[in-house]
């Protein structure tokens, strides 16, 4: 329990006054993250930098060879030069000559096919419902109590949650959520499905004018909503694609699933040249609602929001000028082997046979642990060469003198050698940090010493738009976009955490400063923002 003290916080709430006119007061006390960046754990530094030197070792011979050839050369007056080429050349017939140049010709090629595809982000689509599924937060909890399905006691907990969600007053729910009936069915999933999925869609085919059938990949991604024939099925049915199509729909994989789609997406494209990929992720609110009393399991009913996003990339160099951003890194981390993690979100059911997402209390642990292992194996990638030197030469040193001054039994030598922790504001210029609830933004925040303008994205998301599962971050890059913060060269780091439990990371480099677009969710209420923050 010592060990845990100082991941537990506290807060007095609930002050009032007694019928006998004493003052009361409740405390709450809850998990914060871990300082995962002042425990970093080598062998994930070790495989960010196997994935750094896996194809830059020819970047750091070739500055060798160069330097080499020049000494040698730049010694040489030019009639000396050709002399010896002459003289040289004159030894080998012309066999031996062609036999070198076809060897060294093939080498070339060989290194420019190996090396990966450029992938662009020529657009992407955030899907906006319409007002009439808006709702308050008042008007949230009284669609659950008109339901008729949840008791007082849940309402009031569901009430609480909401207070300090982070959720402001203009989020989407269906409208099924405040029936009698089960929402649960697969009528309701492909009514939800079909209006998400199709509205981002044809805001993205509008804004790229691809037509559907030139689209070669297709990956989709949902985690409860999984029908047969498929989402993937669906949209290529709606849109009439092309029967050589290489669909994939993912399921289950939880609210990091967009990334995992986009690494799938990016892998197809590497195999398939001259082509697009379209991947789409959301997640389907009707079909999860938990309609029990299990508060565990009443949490997911609080956050989560009707949202979706669609986006196109390519892999043809002359997409190059039209595109927005070209994809740099993929950071994968997962963490199933663990049995807390597995199962610290977990879709069940109740004891009254109602399913749902149970949330376990290790989940803040837990996130950040995977969020400590990605971000250890991404700093690598994307740190400057200072920060890389100053975090490694840190980190061996309190790895070698450290655990020799805690043998010797020398706590208070030990405790000096304080943690370096690396400036990731030095590598990225935008950060889009999945939006799951308020409480996980502020120790993100803390832990990464981010600052307010850094978190403006991501706090501003989940206040107007809720948490949109696997959908969210594409809400912040576009909330970005609407403030036209994006620049030529600007790096967006993207990360996401969700259920198994697995935290993935993407990278993208502007290609282009990104202007105002003439469609975007946020048009008509990014003005409000940041100061609706404050309210």
């Amino acid at each position: 329990m010592a060990r845990e003290e100082h991941l537990l916080s506290t807060e007095i709430v609930n002050r009032g006054i007694s019928d006998e006119g004493s003052q009361t007061f409740s405390v709450r006390v809850r998990r914060r993250l871990p300082d995962f960046l002042q425990s970093v754990n080598l062998k994930y530094v070790k495989l960010g930098y196997h994935y750094l030197i896996k194809h830059g070792i020819y970047l750091a011979i070739l500055p060798v060879l160069v330097l080499v050839f020049s000494a040698e050369v730049g010694s040489l007056s030019r009639e000396e030069l050709w002399r010896r080429v002459w003289d040289s050349t004159t030894r080998y017939d012309l066999a031996t000559v062609l036999s070198f140049v076809a060897l060294f010709v093939f080498t070339l090629s060989l290194y420019i096919m190996s090396k990966p595809k450029p992938i662009y982000l020529l657009d992407f689509a955030c899907y906006k419902p319409s007002d009439d599924l808006k709702v308050t937060k008042e008007q949230f909890i009284e669609l659950a109590r008109n339901s008729g399905k949840f008791d007082e006691s849940s309402l009031e907990f569901k009430k609480r949650i909401l207070e300090s969600s982070g959720i402001g007053d203009e989020t989407y729910v269906p409208k099924s959520i405040g029936s009698s009936e089960n929402t649960a069915t697969m009528k309701e999933g492909r009514y939800e499905a079909s209006t998400v999925m199709f509205g981002a869609l044809d805001e993205l085919f509008e804004k790229t004018k691809i037509r559907p059938k030139d689209v070669g990949v297709l990956v989709v991604n949902c985690s409860i909503f999984n029908p047969t024939p498929s989402l993937s099925a669906m949209i290529i049915n709606h849109y009439k694609m092309r029967g050589n199509i290489l669909s994939f729909n993912l399921g289950g994989m939880g609210c990091s699933a967009g990334i995992i789609a986009l690494d799938l997406a990016r892998d197809m494209l590497q195999a398939n040249p001259n082509n697009y990929a379209i991947v789409v992720s959301g997640e389907m609110v009707g079909y999860n609602w938990y309609p029990g009393k299990q508060r565990s399991m009443l949490i997911p009913n609080c956050f989560f929001r009707m949202g979706c996003s669609a986006l196109l990339l390519s892999n043809r160099r002359r997409d190059y000028h039209r595109a927005k951003y070209s994809l740099k890194h993929i950071v994968r981390t997962h963490k199933a082997s663990n049995d807390r993690a597995f199962r610290c979100i977990y879709q069940e059911e109740d004891g009254e046979r109602y399913k749902g997402l149970k949330i376990s209390k290790d989940l803040v642990e837990v996130g950040g642990d995977a969020l400590k292992t990605n971000i250890t194996t991404l700093g690598p990638l994307v740190l400057p060469l200072s920060e890389q030197l100053f975090f490694f030469g840190n980190l061996v040193w309190r790895h070698l003198f450290g655990n020799k001054n805690a043998k010797t039994n020398n706590s208070q030598q030990a405790n000096n050698i304080k943690p370096y922790i690396p400036d990731y504001k030095l590598a990225f210029e935008h950060f889009c940090v999945y939006a799951a609830s308020k409480t996980v933004l502020d120790e993100l925040q803390r832990n990464l010493e981010l600052s307010e303008e850094n978190m403006e994205a991501s706090r501003a998301t989940l206040h107007r738009f809720g948490n949109t599962s696997s959908s969210s971050i594409w809400y912040e890059l576009a909330y970005l976009e609407a403030k036209e913060k994006i620049k030529r060269g600007d790096r967006v780091w993207q990360i996401a955490f969700g259920s198994g439990f697995k935290c993935n990371s993407a990278v993208w480099k502007a290609i282009r400063r990104i202007k105002k677009p003439s469609t975007n969710p946020w048009l008509g209420c990014v003005d409000r923002y940041p100061e609706s923050l404050a309210q």
